[in-house]
């Protein structure tokens, strides 16, 4: 009979501290309803044993009839039928009547509770002006009747007895009466409480420890202390409830633990059993009994078991307004659950196992938010896989068989959700019974996992949400939805430099670009996954030869296929020879490529070039192009690797110390990172080209310009090359590397851009002739030695060339017997020496060359005098071979000297110009002579 007693009282959660009411029932009844409404309205201090904090609670209490069936027995420990105080109610004032019938009455009552050793009671003596009137005669005092019931009952706990005057009157005596009375009942209730909760914790306590020695059950020790939860709710003090779930927890978890590491304890055995009902949690109701009286019998098993606490927690949590602590703590159950039934090593049906599914298809609507419906979509397609509804043919007989004896383990459904057409039980049902009923309810709870998961800007998480997507797609032989999701997650992936993802996502993306025969972007993806570290070198050469096979493919070779360089090679470094990266034209250049083959395997490649932009040079000094801003070292250039800016940036770690302010001893030391902002920031919105290019194939443009380096048939090694071009340096101007190309078969690597800027420089240069003293100062009068410098530019002497001197009497060339010319390499070296033929006439001076290549530099040596001007006369002036005017040298004083100045100007037509070049020359007049004739008058 008690069973079915306490069902009620708890399957309702409306426990209220049980009083029972004893004596006089007319008149508590009376009394019943303000006694009910007004306990509770003020609130007591209770404070507990331990040391815990003292709490402000309001109490409450169910005031039953006294029946001796409401005492405990012994060995009950049932908290909540336990009744916490006893009142006798009387209003006798006649002494025959307290004689002959209230005294014995009295008395049976506190044996019986004597005898059951419940010592909480109180006497309460209801005095009322009525009774007074019906009984003159024989009323007593109020104290002497008060004083009757004290000897007799409360000879040594006087305060058990109190007298209520008047309490259904409005009266200021009956107001302090009722106040004193209400007062006295909340104390002695607490009273109750704190010892009887006491004793009862103790007594818990003594229990717990005794769960080394053998025969000890867990399940009855979780009763006793889901008793004291049940109290705790009782006087709603749910935050203490709550506790008394979590140790239960806890302690549950750890014996699991054990076991797994060898220490096992005999009552794990009934956990252990075999599992044959997997039905949901049940969080419409405050308890769930069916599974609690399983708990109670042990025959539950470690499903039931983490069901039922977690609903007892649940409830707990929404009475405390703490709802999201509800949906953390069902991911915490999901998984905490795969892993107990592992080590107790449970049989449970392989597709309960994981799924956990009712974890989820019970929990209400507002709390299946984000991880909830992400990992609700994760259990329903693991359903459907193990169920065969997401494969191509569809599922087989052994996956039918499979789906009814799932089913069957959900059990019947609640009577809550029977007449919803929209229940949880009713969507799994319709979800496991056909393929397109299954992919329906999967793509909703996928992308409503996804949407949510935007709308908080947890984008990493609904790309994983994605990716679960591809999958599926992919099962369902759909690549084309498959490659969209995939493509989202591995942006993601590239911008936050995440490379094992990275790696497995692309070779997701080649599956399905291969099954999407888009050759072009499925080899850009084969180039990249075969220059992945992260792959083994079995796996890079596959995805190689994949290349390679289709490169060598002799059907359409005039089809081709661009593919982006920064896959197959990395340009690492350029070198000019000569450094100087400035040639004239025709010489020789020679350009050195560093490339760095990120292919497994040689790869033969049938032409490696460069296409180049030239520009013409502009006017400038010595006609050469005006110089473009350069690199300051232009000899050699280093090319960071492309993909570079895709990695995260690296952590800025710096010390913190916490030092005391008193003796500066150190209290703690950390380390910070100073760059969060750049290492934890979102990168989705802000990547750059770089990055782009690294995970999506770019758009190439082939440049085919006409001026290119090329070298034909060079194999690439793994690793770093070496590459020798020619330049060509026909035309003046400058010369800008655009982009690199390598032919392998029908496939063609480029890398687009070549940066920072490569160029290099031809220029032209006109000859230039020269005249400079051997000595200074040249002096006038004597013979002088002047030494001739051509340099040849882009004009190439032949033989019969000759320079024509215009003779001049102020300034005669001076016949010499041998006259030799040197010839002078760029670099300044000699290479030959050859006698000059100089021949005079009247007017003119013909000096034959030797014959030079341009660029080249001739050197001779000629003598001249300037002859000292006469006087001041001034003869006719002279004119030139070329017709223009010879203007007499004039004599003049140099500032930097006391000598006298003469400027002397040769004329001489060069057979590489028109025009004639006037060499200027300045003598100087070594000393002057003056006389003068004096006479003394007559």
């Amino acid at each position: 009979m008690e069973p079915q007693e306490e069902k009620p009282i708890i399957y309702t959660m409306e426990n209220k501290p049980i009083v029972t009411c004893g004596g006089d029932q007319a008149l508590f009844t009376s009394l019943y309803t303000p006694l009910a409404q007004q306990l509770p309205r003020e609130p007591m201090e209770w404070r507990r044993t331990y040391g815990r904090a003292p709490k402000m609670i309001h109490l409450e209490a169910n005031f039953v009839q006294f029946k001796e069936e409401l005492l405990p027995k012994e060995g009950n420990k049932a908290l909540l039928t336990f009744p916490f105080l006893h009142i006798y109610w009387t209003d006798c004032c006649d002494t025959e009547a307290y004689k002959g019938s209230v005294k014995e009455d009295m008395l049976r009552w506190q044996n019986s509770l004597r005898l059951h050793g419940s010592a909480d009671w109180v006497i309460v003596i209801v005095e009322t002006n009525d009774a007074k009137k019906k009984n003159k005669t024989n009323i007593l005092p109020r104290s002497s009747i008060m004083d009757k019931i004290r000897n007799d009952f409360c000879n040594k706990q006087s305060d058990r007895c109190v007298v209520l005057s008047d309490p259904l009157k409005d009266s200021l005596r009956s107001l302090e009466s009722w106040s004193a009375f209400l007062l006295k009942l909340r104390t002695l209730l607490l009273m109750s409480f704190t010892k009887n909760l006491g004793r009862f914790e103790d007594d818990m306590r003594t229990l717990r420890e005794k769960r080394t020695q053998p025969g000890w059950s867990f399940c009855e020790y979780f009763m006793v202390q889901e008793e004291l939860a049940f109290v705790f709710e009782m006087l709603q003090q749910f935050e203490d409830a709550l506790v008394q779930y979590d140790e239960l927890d806890a302690l549950f978890t750890q014996y699991v633990l054990n076991f797994g590491a060898g220490d096992g304890a005999n009552w794990l055995g009934s956990f252990c059993a075999p599992v044959r009902n997997w039905s949901g949690l049940l969080l419409r109701r405050p308890i769930d009994m069916e599974k609690r009286d399983s708990i109670q019998r042990g025959e539950a098993s470690l499903l039931d078991l983490r069901s039922y606490l977690f609903s007892r927690q649940c409830t707990l949590l929404i009475f405390l307004q703490r709802p999201w602590e509800v949906t953390q703590r069902a991911l915490e159950l999901l998984h905490n659950c795969v892993q107990e039934l592992y080590l107790l090593e449970v049989e449970l049906l392989h597709a309960v196992v994981q799924q956990l599914q009712g974890a989820l298809r019970d929990l209400p609507g507002p709390l299946q938010e984000d991880e909830q419906r992400a990992l609700a979509g994760e259990q329903l397609k693991s359903l459907g896989e193990l169920c065969g509804l997401v494969s191509e043919k569809g599922p087989t007989s052994e996956d039918l068989n499979r789906t009814v004896h799932l089913l069957a383990g959900l059990g019947d459904e609640r009577p809550e959700t029977v007449h919803s057409l929209q229940s949880p039980y009713k969507k799994l049902k319709e979800a496991l019974s056909s393929v397109e009923a299954f992919e329906r309810h999967y793509l909703e709870l996928s992308h409503a996992a996804m949407e949510m998961y935007k709308d908080i800007s947890r984008m990493r998480s609904a790309r994983l949400v994605g990716k679960s997507l591809a999958e599926f797609y992919m099962r369902k032989g759909d690549p084309e939805r498959a490659e969209v999701f995939l493509q989202d997650a591995l942006k993601s992936y590239v911008s936050e430099g995440w490379n094992l993802p990275v790696t497995h996502t692309r070779k997701n993306i080649a599956e399905c670009q291969k099954l999407l025969a888009r050759t072009e972007d499925y080899l850009q993806t084969c180039a990249l996954l075969a220059g992945d570290a992260n792959l083994t070198n079995e796996e890079r050469k596959h995805f190689c030869q994949e290349i390679l096979s289709f490169a060598s493919k002799s059907t359409d070779k005039s089809q081709k296929v661009t593919l982006g360089m920064n896959a197959f090679a990395q340009l690492t470094r350029l070198q000019f020879r000569p450094s100087s990266a400035t040639v004239h034209s025709g010489a020789a250049l020679q350009v050195e490529l560093s490339l760095r083959c990120l292919m497994p395997v040689s790869v033969c490649v049938q032409q490696l070039a460069a296409s180049i932009h030239f520009s013409l040079e502009q006017a400038g000094t010595h006609g050469r192009s005006k110089d473009p801003p350069r690199l300051a070292n232009p000899s050699t250039v280093h090319f960071a690797q492309a993909h570079a800016s895709a990695t995260a940036p690296s952590l800025e770690l710096d010390e913190i110390q916490d030092r005391s302010p008193s003796d500066n001893a150190l209290n703690s030391a950390g380390i910070v990172c100073k760059n969060t902002h750049l290492v934890m920031r979102r990168r989705d919105s802000d990547s750059s080209p770089d990055t782009a290019n690294y995970f999506s194939p770019p758009a190439v443009t082939v440049d085919d310009g006409a001026q290119m380096l090329k070298v034909q048939d060079v194999t690439l090694e793994p690793g770093y090359n070496t590459i020798v071009f020619t330049a060509p340096s026909g035309d003046p101007g400058t010369y800008t590397l655009r982009q690199l190309c390598a032919m392998v078969g029908r496939v063609q690597f480029v890398l687009p851009h070549i940066y920072p800027l490569v160029q290099y420089e031809v220029y032209s240069q006109e000859p230039q002739l020269t005249a400079e003293p051997l000595s200074e100062p040249l002096l006038a009068g004597l013979p002088q030695s002047v030494r001739f410098t051509l340099l040849t530019g882009h004009y190439a002497v032949k033989r019969g060339d000759a320079l024509q001197l215009s003779n001049s009497d102020a300034m005669p060339l001076l016949p010499a017997a041998t006259c030799r010319a040197s010839v002078l390499s760029p670099a300044g070296e000699c290479v030959g020496k050859s006698p000059l033929s100089i021949q005079s006439s009247e007017k003119v001076t013909s000096i034959s060359l030797p014959p030079t290549p341009p660029y080249h530099m001739v050197e001779f040596h000629l003598e001249v005098l300037c002859v000292i001007p006469p006087g001041p006369e001034r003869p006719p002036n002279e004119r030139l071979t070329n017709g223009e005017v010879r203007h007499r040298p004039r004599s003049y004083s140099h500032p930097d000297t006391p000598m006298t100045a003469i400027d002397q100007r040769m004329s001489i037509d060069c057979p590489w110009s028109i025009y004639s070049t006037l060499l200027p020359l300045t003598f100087y007049i070594p000393f002057k002579t003056k006389h003068s004739l004096l006479s003394a008058g007559n």
